[in-house]
Formats: C-alpha cells, sequence, structure tokens
C-alpha cells in the first residue's frame, strides 16, 4: 500500500462550498413551489372538469310515495307556479289558451340551438331551466337564449334531488347556478325547478320544506300542468298529443332541450307550435303568467282576458330586443358578476385541459405499454443470446485491471468496500481517491488495507473537487489499460471484476456497465428501489444493449478502456450525471458499450424520503443535462448518429416524457373512480398493475432473484412511483428554468457488507 501527497486539483475553499450550496438550496425552494402549484392546479382543474358532470354522493331521485300530509291543500291542487309572500304561498295557474312552453336539462351543445332557432322562426318565448353546470360549460349558448329574450330558471348545479340534501347542499347548488349564469349572461334568476318534478300534487312532507325555504328566500317555484314525456322517445306524435291541454285549459309545458337523444323533440316543437296555435292558444312564458295574473287581478278583469295581451307584449318586446331583461331576471353586479365570470373562465380551462390531458393519457398509456412489451421481447432475445453455450466474448480476459474508488466522507463504507475488493478472482489495483474528506476516510483505509494484507492499495487524497475530479486522478493514475469504477458505498462478489472485464476480449468495446444491486433492501423503502433496480434499470439496459445504445454505466460499477477514457476527455464536471455523460461521450467516439449482467454490485441505497428525492432529484437532471450536451448526436453519423437516433429519443420517451406525463394515469384513475365507474376504474388499475408485476416478476427471474419482494410492488406504485414523478416534473422544472445544482452526499450507514454470494 502506498500513499501519495494531495494532488492540486481546483482547489475551493469550505466556506465558498458551503455558500454555494446554500445559494443553490435557496433557488430550489421557488421551484418546489412551482412544481407544488402546478400539481395544485391541475389537481382542481380535475376536480372540477368532474364535479361539472358528477356531484359526488346524493344524485339520486327520491323515492315516490312518500306522504304529503304537511303539504297545504291549496298548494297540492293549485296551479304549477308557487310563489312567497310575506311568508304566505300562493299558486298562480296558466290562463286558458295559454301555453307556457318550459324546456328542462339545458344547455346542451347540440340540441338548444336548434330549439332556439325554431323559437326565433315562429315568434315564440320560452322558459329554460338550466342546470348550472351546463351553463358554466356552454356560457355563449345561455347568453343567445337570454339575448333572444326568453327567460332563465335554475335547475340546480349538479341535477340533485334536493328533498334529501343538506341545508348547505341546496344553498351551494343555487349559488353556484347563480353565479354561472352571472358569468354566461350577466343575469341572475329568481325562477326554480327541482330536478324530478312534476305536478304540485307530487310534493311531499321531504320536498316541501326545500319549496319553502327557497319560496321565503325569494324564488318562485315552477311545475308542470302537461308533461311531452319527451324523453321517453315515444315518437312525434305522442309527444305532440301529450304536451297538448284538454280543451282550453292554459298549461305549463314540460319539454327537454338536454339530458339525452332529443331529435324527437326538435322534430315535434315546430308540429306542436304550430297545431296550438291553429287552435287559438298563445305562448308566453313563466313570467308572462304571472303578470297577466296581476293584471287581471288589478283590473278586476277576469284571468283569462289579457293574458294573451300579456303574453303578445312580451313575445313583442322579446322580438324587438329593446328589454334584455325578463321580469324574472336581475341583472348581476359586483362581487356576483366577477365571480360568475371566473367560473366560467376557470370551467373554460378545464374544458379545453381535460380533453388534452385524456389524449396524453392515450399517448402515454400506449408508450407504457409499448415500452412493456419492449422489454420484455427484447430482454428474452438479450438472454438466450448471451446465455448460449456458444456465446463469448473472445479470449479470455486475465490481465489485471485497475479498481479506483473516489471516496467522500465515506467513513462507514470504506472498510467494507476494500474488504469485498480483497477477495476479488481477479488480479487488481486498488486507487482510492480521497477527495478532501473531512472524516478520516483516508485513515480508514490505509487501516483496512494493512488490516486485509492488501498490497496492491493505493490511497490518494486531493482537496476537494468533485467525484469526477476524483475519477479523473484516479484514471491518470492507473497502471493498467483498463479502469473500473465503483463508489465507496459499493461492494464487489468475489467474481464481479472478472465478470465486468470479459466483454473486453472484443477489441470494439469501450465500456461495460455492471449490474447493481440494492443491498439494503430490508426496508420498505430498500424494497421499493430493490423493485425499481431490478425491473426499471436492469432489464432497460438488456433492451439498451441489444439495440446497441446503452445510455448510462452506472457509478457503482463500471468498467472503460482507459485510453478511451482519455480520448473522450475524461469524466465531464459539466453535468451532474458524469456516468451518463461519459457514457454518450464513449458511442459519439465510436467505443461500444455492453451490459454485463452476470458483474453483480451491491450498493447503499438511500435510506430515507429526503435522501432519495435528492438523490433521483440530480440523477434525472444530470441525465437531462447530459441529453442536450449531445444534441448534436442527433444529426452525426456513425455510431454517434445511431445513439443521437436510437438511443436518445428512446431515453427522452422512456425516461422522461412518459414518466412526466405517467401521472395521468393514476390522475385519471382517481377521477373515474371519483366521478364515472369505481370499479371499472379499479379493475383497469388492477390490469396496469397485473402487467407490470409480470414484466417484474421476468425481470427478477432473469436476475435469479426472489419473488417475495414482489407483494411490496402494489405500495411502491401507490407511494413510492408518485414521489418519483414529483421528482421528475420538479427536475424539468429546474431545466426549464435554467437552474444548475450540485452534487450532494448522501449520508451513509455501512449497513451493506460483503456478499456471501452471486445473489440473495
Amino acid at each position: 500500500m502506498t500513499t501519495t501527497t494531495p494532488s492540486r486539483g481546483r482547489r475551493r475553499a469550505p466556506s465558498r462550498i458551503d455558500r454555494a450550496r446554500g445559494r443553490a438550496a435557496a433557488l430550489q425552494k421557488p421551484r418546489v413551489i412551482l412544481a407544488l402549484l402546478l400539481l395544485l392546479g391541475l389537481t382542481s382543474v380535475m376536480l372540477l372538469d368532474g364535479y361539472l358532470r358528477a356531484e359526488v354522493g346524493g344524485d339520486q331521485r327520491v323515492r315516490d310515495g312518500a306522504s304529503s300530509s304537511k303539504v297545504p291543500d291549496e298548494i297540492i291542487n293549485g296551479g304549477p307556479i308557487i310563489s312567497f309572500r310575506g311568508g304566505r304561498a300562493t299558486t298562480t295557474s296558466v290562463p286558458s289558451k295559454t301555453i307556457a312552453l318550459t324546456f328542462d336539462d339545458g344547455p346542451n351543445p347540440t340540441y338548444t340551438p336548434q330549439v332556439l332557432k325554431i323559437l326565433e322562426k315562429y315568434d315564440v318565448p320560452a322558459t329554460f331551466f338550466v342546470v348550472g353546470s351546463m351553463v358554466s360549460r356552454y356560457p355563449g349558448i345561455v347568453k343567445d337564449m337570454v339575448d333572444q329574450g326568453n327567460e332563465v330558471g335554475i335547475h340546480t348545479f349538479t341535477h340533485v334531488d334536493l328533498s334529501y340534501q343538506s341545508d348547505t347542499r341546496i344553498r351551494r347548488e343555487m349559488t353556484q347556478t347563480q353565479l354561472a349564469l352571472a358569468g354566461a349572461a350577466g343575469i341572475t334568476t329568481t325562477l326554480f325547478r327541482a330536478p324530478y318534478s312534476s305536478e304540485t300534487d307530487a310534493i311531499d312532507n321531504y320536498s316541501w320544506p326545500v319549496y319553502k325555504k327557497l319560496g321565503e328566500e325569494g324564488y318562485t317555484s315552477v311545475f308542470v300542468d302537461t308533461d311531452s314525456d319527451d324523453w321517453k322517445k315515444p315518437g312525434v306524435s305522442k309527444i305532440v298529443k301529450w304536451a297538448t291541454p284538454s280543451g282550453t285549459s292554459g298549461a305549463a309545458v314540460l319539454m327537454h332541450d338536454a339530458g339525452g337523444d332529443r331529435e324527437q323533440t326538435i322534430e315535434a316543437l315546430p308540429e306542436y307550435i304550430e297545431k296550438m296555435r291553429a287552435k287559438g292558444y298563445t305562448f308566453t312564458t313563466v313570467s308572462g303568467v304571472v303578470a297577466a295574473q296581476n293584471a287581471a287581478a288589478g283590473a278586476g278583469q277576469q284571468a283569462n282576458a289579457p293574458a294573451g295581451a300579456a303574453g303578445g307584449q312580451l313575445q313583442g318586446g322579446a322580438r324587438t330586443g329593446t328589454d334584455r331583461l325578463q321580469a324574472a331576471h336581475r341583472e348581476a353586479t359586483g362581487a356576483t358578476l366577477y365571480e360568475g365570470k371566473a367560473l366560467v373562465m376557470a370551467v373554460a380551462v378545464a374544458e379545453y385541459t381535460v380533453p388534452t390531458l385524456s389524449a396524453g393519457l392515450v399517448v402515454v398509456g400506449v408508450a407504457v405499454m409499448g415500452r412493456f412489451g419492449m422489454m420484455l421481447i427484447l430482454a428474452r432475445r438479450h438472454y438466450r443470446q448471451r446465455n448460449r453455450r456458444r456465446f463469448n466474448w473472445g479470449p479470455t480476459v486475465t490481465r489485471p485491471v485497475t479498481v479506483i474508488v473516489p471516496a467522500y466522507n465515506e467513513k462507514e463504507c470504506i472498510a467494507n468496500t476494500l474488504e469485498s475488493l480483497a477477495r476479488s478472482t481477479h488480479p487488481i489495483e486498488v486507487i482510492v481517491v480521497d477527495d478532501g474528506s473531512s472524516d478520516g476516510t483516508s485513515q480508514i483505509a490505509r487501516a483496512a488495507a494493512e488490516r486485509l494484507g492488501m498490497t496492491n492499495v493505493r490511497v490518494v487524497r486531493q482537496e476537494n473537487a468533485g467525484k469526477p475530479a476524483a475519477l479523473n486522478h484516479g484514471v491518470r493514475s492507473a497502471s493498467h489499460d483498463i479502469v473500473v469504477m465503483m463508489d465507496g458505498d459499493t461492494v464487489f462478489e468475489p467474481d464481479t471484476v472478472r465478470q465486468l472485464v470479459q466483454p473486453f476480449a472484443d477489441p470494439e468495446v469501450g465500456a461495460v456497465a455492471g449490474n447493481a444491486k440494492v443491498g439494503n433492501r430490508n426496508t420498505v423503502i430498500g424494497a421499493w428501489q430493490h423493485i425499481e433496480y431490478v425491473m426499471g434499470f436492469n432489464l432497460d439496459r438488456r433492451m439498451y444493449d441489444l439495440l446497441r445504445c446503452m445510455p448510462t454505466i452506472p457509478g457503482a460499477i463500471g468498467a472503460f478502456r482507459r485510453e478511451a477514457v482519455l480520448q473522450v476527455g475524461g469524466m465531464s464536471e459539466d453535468t451532474l450525471a458524469e456516468d451518463t455523460d461519459i457514457t454518450i461521450a464513449m458511442h459519439r467516439a465510436g467505443r461500444r458499450v455492453v451490459y454485463q449482467e452476470h458483474a453483480r454490485a451491491w450498493t447503499e441505497a438511500p435510506g430515507s424520503l429526503k435522501q432519495l428525492w435528492s438523490q433521483r432529484y440530480r440523477w434525472s437532471y444530470g441525465t437531462m443535462q447530459a441529453l442536450w450536451k449531445h444534441r448534436k448526436s442527433l444529426t452525426d453519423k456513425g455510431p454517434s448518429g445511431r445513439f443521437g437516433r436510437v438511443g436518445m429519443p428512446l431515453v427522452v420517451i422512456f425516461q422522461i416524457l412518459t414518466p412526466v406525463f405517467a401521472p395521468l394515469i393514476d390522475v385519471f384513475t382517481a377521477y373515474s373512480m371519483i366521478f364515472i365507474d369505481f370499479r371499472a376504474a379499479l379493475c383497469a388499475w388492477l390490469a396496469v398493475l397485473g402487467i407490470q408485476l409480470v414484466c417484474a416478476a421476468y425481470a427478477f427471474r432473469l436476475d435469479k432473484e426472489r419473488y417475495r419482494y414482489l407483494l411490496m410492488m402494489p405500495l411502491q406504485q401507490l407511494a413510492y412511483r408518485q414521489m418519483m414523478y414529483l421528482v421528475l416534473i420538479h427536475s424539468c422544472i429546474t431545466a426549464l428554468t435554467g437552474g444548475r445544482l450540485r452534487w450532494q452526499k448522501l449520508k451513509r450507514t455501512g449497513e451493506v457488507g460483503t456478499p456471501a454470494g452471486a445473489g440473495r
């Protein structure tokens, strides 16, 4: 064992490093906040869109047959319009030969404009009881509706039966619909029709308190005299027949412009208008009916005498547009108007965002399934190719190699690392490059080498300059033409180095990636990372190896031709992923990079979520830096161009874009479970999990790992994977905002000891 004096690397005073790290941490906080805000915004948009389509809970019709003992007889036997004055309920009937034409459940982008066109053609006003969620989605239709002189009323926000709802829910349904009307047409309304309501004799003890409470707040509840039952789609003739009152009776007539296929309603409406006019009927709005009764009462005349006049005045006013506001309308002002506009704007964002995300989900789904398929097929082919008896790299490599161990404050692990190298079955020299450690790493390394009787160990100290500088120092100091690089917290199996260097029998091979394993896998976080290493990393490497576009030689275990490393300028400090950077540089220099799955290294994975976030943040951001640095390979010729046009797109698609958008799968799964179909969404999620389990089980089989760790996979999908998504999104924001990170040291425990054999 020999020692050397500290090298004259790039000197950095500890205080300067501390200040740089402090500035980097300060710069990261706004980016973390931005990432969280983006996540919150997406979640809010999804929840808003789901709320517009289906309220969670309580969206069902109250059963018929309830008692009406508490409902006044004059209400049950009265007219279809119920108003409250001075705490007393009164009803209004439609005058004879008068039709108050009403439509429920709109607006609908297909049918409502057709209804409006027919009404305009026949100069007929109508009252539309609109659903607030539909108003916020199609505000332009409601504006046209009001501008045309029609009247609007509230049909709740989510079409929920209010009879069994809490006061809070009722108030929310009404208020949100008023806001939607304010944002869409600049008005509010005093008219209300409850979903699933019909004639007044259907009011029961559960629904009556709702009407009474809303009446005391100034709302007029509107029922029907004649129901066309057009929702049953009975045919045009029956719709016309069922909507026609008997004799010369007036009627509030119910039709629907939304809620399903309304083609029969569209066809029946002109025929119905012509039929009723031929019978001498006049069309008016609900406010027209109330105005007619008030006029009749004030003049002391019969109710039916001025009804036509009142209706005619409304029609005339509607057609000339001189009075945009109907009697039931109030002009929205102040906070109501601006809150309504904000609601409509937010819904517009959701209306564009969710379909876009849905399309993205399809793309991501295809990409994810495609990746699984590629990994399974190519990994199987790689396994069969490399495990044929006749396969070999060439003459057995027996010459000594140099193992470089960069170390910075590795007092917990360095002794284990050297102990594992002492058992190597291949001749090696070991260079431990102490990168300015302050915890006695170099002394511990020297003591361990003396204790183990390792005369082939050199401990080199340098001023703290970073891992790339430490590796370059080791490469320059190496005595042999093949260098093996490993981390100071990693241990090798006795046969690892021998297996790792055999591909160098092929003169085209410039670098070899080994098989990194998680040593501390007996914790939940460790088990999650173990699954990820076996499936996400090593299965990927088989695929990339077969395609000859390996993107990364892991820092924990990799081997290089020394002259190839020097040819590309050594390990670069340009990126945080020096392992990815040097790998791509090897491709661009025309060197072949291969994967040797039989060369195993056991590394200590982060033991806490904070350390895991820090490590993966650095990895993902460093990978982006490396890809950007080598972007010219996209247009290069030869081996460099092959990586640029095959490897780089695969890395971008499978390691950046797909993971960034993969949360859409979970987001839409949760969205579907809450708002659409819980069982179907759960089955779909389990199906995807099943496919992943199959891929993971196959990867475990290839690596001869125990399947029991796969029991942690469902929990990994629910927790660990979400964290990895956030890390990558955070990295993307950092890249887009031009941030720069420093390499951060992880806290080690030294719990990964020398492996006993070939697998655990």
